[in-house]
């Protein structure tokens, strides 16, 4: 039996124990426990590292804004240029800048946001450029590179003994997770905020007096291999089924229950996927989730973007959520410890196509930090006067993480080797945007 075990890969061996859980115990909650085992492991392989810079932030809100944004149409207006097409630009809370029409409610808080307008990378393909951006790396078919929320996990620990440390609220199936860590890392996925953490509670048949009937009889099936093999790994599995069992009856699964809500608050962020996402994310950082994640879609928008709706539609759902998120955290004492990323693979054509929209743009495109230690009521960099190209202060992808992580106070020095035994960084080679900080 050793030997079987011993030959079983990391994901093979997680796999056994969720379906040996799901056919005794009758439930499916277990996929949530991902994390749930990595805090000895990390006091094994962790190695601390002194930071340059101490960030204050404890928390990540990271939205996504998937499809490509179009800047010219947000947060970079070329007022006067033949290139801006219908957007105006209306009035911030700081004297003298101007945001789009369509983020009234981002305009009242521009003072906690610094919106650098110098984003720039090489590729102009969706897949290629969410994966950039969300790793700090190109993506190659040998490795799978970490996203920023099990990086956190991996330098800070687990904070929450019952909840993921990292939630993926609307992913593509095709995010970068927990890339080359241990499963252990992976992020839990919502795929519906409205509903959302499903299976949680066990089938009407199974009554509380046979549900510890089958954990008795799982113990005593395990008891004796647990003890002619004491194993660290045998004894993460035997914490993983009494994390999972424990949580069936915790008061914490609540905050995946966008029910306990008022109405009116639920409106205020907008009933859209993305709205009630924002939402949901708020209610899982006030629980101590490290990194929340949620992903906007919708913004591929190469025709008709004016006429048909779509872009002042699309702007307004994210500017509600995002102005609403940040104005809750502030109301709440939380926007200083909770960072807010707002960001996309690349941006669109400053000039309109022939079929009223806007292409695939890489060479310059706008992104957004709130809270945790930044400056606000600032804009970085700068694009031509065509909304083309960078003018100053260019920013790539890894410059834009590793100031996320050093806000997060995350070591970019510190080097991790994945199971190949190549070397990575939480940002790559980025350089910190110390203005923003």
């Amino acid at each position: 039996m050793r030997n079987v075990l011993t030959k079983l890969d990391d994901i093979n061996r997680r796999r056994f124990v969720e379906y040996a859980a799901k056919s005794a115990l009758g439930v499916s909650v277990l996929p949530l426990f991902n994390g749930v085992l990595s805090a000895a492991q990390e006091k094994q392989t962790a190695k601390a590292a002194p930071n340059a810079t101490k960030g204050k932030a404890k928390r990540l809100i990271y939205l996504f804004m998937n499809g490509g944004m179009t800047h010219l149409d947000t947060f970079d207006l070329k007022q006067g240029h033949e290139n801006q097409g219908q957007t105006k630009a209306i009035a911030t809370n700081v004297a003298g800048l101007q945001l789009s029409e369509f983020l009234p409610t981002l305009a009242g808080v521009f003072d906690k946001l610094a919106v650098v307008r110098s984003m720039y990378t090489q590729t102009g393909d969706h897949e290629a450029g969410e994966y950039l951006m969300r790793t700090s790396y190109d993506q190659i078919a040998t490795e799978r590179h970490p996203s920023l929320g099990p990086w956190m996990q991996k330098f800070k620990g687990r904070q929450n003994k019952s909840l993921p440390d990292t939630v993926l609220i609307g992913a593509p199936a095709r995010h970068p997770g927990a890339g080359f860590f241990d499963p252990t890392y992976s992020p839990l996925p919502i795929g519906d905020p409205n509903l959302g953490l499903e299976n949680t509670k066990p089938p009407e048949y199974l009554t509380a007096s046979s549900f510890d009937k089958r954990q008795a009889l799982i113990d005593g099936f395990d008891r004796k291999f647990r003890e002619r093999y004491p194993l660290q790994r045998v004894k993460q599995y035997s914490d993983f089924y009494t994390e999972a069992t424990s949580l069936l009856t915790s008061g914490e699964l609540k905050a995946f229950d966008l029910n306990e809500e008022k109405p009116e608050d639920r409106d205020r962020y907008g009933r859209d996927a993305f709205g009630q996402g924002c939402l949901l994310a708020r209610r899982l950082i006030e629980s101590n989730v490290q990194c929340v994640e949620v992903t906007c879609g919708g913004w591929d928008m190469h025709s008709s973007i004016y006429n048909s709706g779509t872009l002042p539609a699309r702007a307004g759902i994210m500017d509600k959520a995002m102005g609403n998120l940040i104005k809750d955290l502030a109301a709440r004492k939380l926007l200083d410890e909770t960072l807010i990323v707002l960001t996309t693979e690349f941006g669109r054509s400053p000039v309109i196509n022939y079929n009223a929209g806007r292409d695939h743009h890489p060479a310059v495109f706008s992104s957004v930090i709130a809270g945790g230690g930044i400056r606000g009521g600032q804009f970085y960099g700068k694009s031509d006067a065509a909304g083309h190209a960078v003018d100053e202060d260019g920013v790539t992808p890894a410059d834009f993480n590793a100031t996320i992580a050093t806000a997060l106070n995350m070591t970019l020095a510190e080097v991790v080797h994945s199971p190949t035994g190549r070397p990575f960084k939480v940002a790559h080679d980025g350089k910190v945007l110390s203005k923003l900080l």
